[in-house]
């Protein structure tokens, strides 16, 4: 595993975090503390932020070793702790695009939600949440987030189906607003951050929270009863 679970760099007025555990990118409750940190040093009323993961994968969701193995505090720790980051994403102050970089699955998918504008690679890679598939709910924090960007046409296929996507199919469902080639990634996802990050303060913000008010209520009232 990496020493540094997500780094944080600049580049002009975008803050770039990048996941890397070496492996997954799990949302172990070290992740999801570290990322936190992270955004703690992110400016909140200028700039842009851009998320991406490591080469051929954004994130394979919650640590499994925990959920299949763990204590149930750690469970119980470990899912609050990432629910209550993509909260802060989804409802981040200023623009946020996700560069994916690979595969995203469960909570990988559901990070996909919570950005302003997604850009994926072509490639051999699926998007998707499968925690029906095994026999898991997907809670409020999340489903919240996701009536909010997943299709109509594609609700039932992605949330109570299962569906996993291939990637170039990922766009119609709204897990991704497009496609570039694996080489164009970072330099179209910083271009479109860069873009992004000229928009008005506190104007963004403002509207941004009048948009998600009701949903960040029925998120926070689900997160304090975990």
């Amino acid at each position: 595993m990496s020493e540094q679970l997500a780094t944080l760099t600049r580049d002009g007025a975008v803050s770039i975090i990048t996941m890397n555990d070496g492996k997954a990118n799990v949302f172990s409750h070290p992740m999801s503390m570290t990322i936190e940190s992270l955004l703690d040093d992110v400016p909140k009323d200028s700039g842009a932020l851009l998320i991406t993961g490591k080469s051929g994968i954004l994130s394979g969701g919650f640590d499994l070793n925990v959920i299949n193995e763990g204590t149930p505090e750690d469970r119980r720790a470990m899912t609050k702790a990432g629910f209550s980051l993509l909260r802060r994403i989804y409802s981040f102050p200023r623009p946020v695009v996700i560069a994916c970089s690979g595969h995203s699955i469960a909570l990988g998918a559901f990070l996909l939600f919570c950005a302003d504008y997604r850009i994926g690679i072509q490639g051999d890679f699926r998007i998707g949440a499968n925690e029906i598939m095994n026999n898991m709910n997907v809670p409020v924090p999340i489903l919240e987030i996701a009536k909010t960007r997943v299709a109509t046409a594609h609700w039932y296929r992605a949330m109570l189906n299962s569906e996993i996507y291939q990637i170039s199919d990922a766009v119609a469902p709204g897990y991704l607003d497009e496609l570039v080639e694996p080489d164009q990634l970072l330099p179209e996802a910083l271009k479109k951050a860069t873009a992004m990050a000229e928009l008005g303060h506190p104007f963004y913000e403002a509207t941004k929270g009048m948009d998600q008010a009701s949903v960040l209520d029925r998120i926070d009232t689900a997160i304090a009863s975990m």
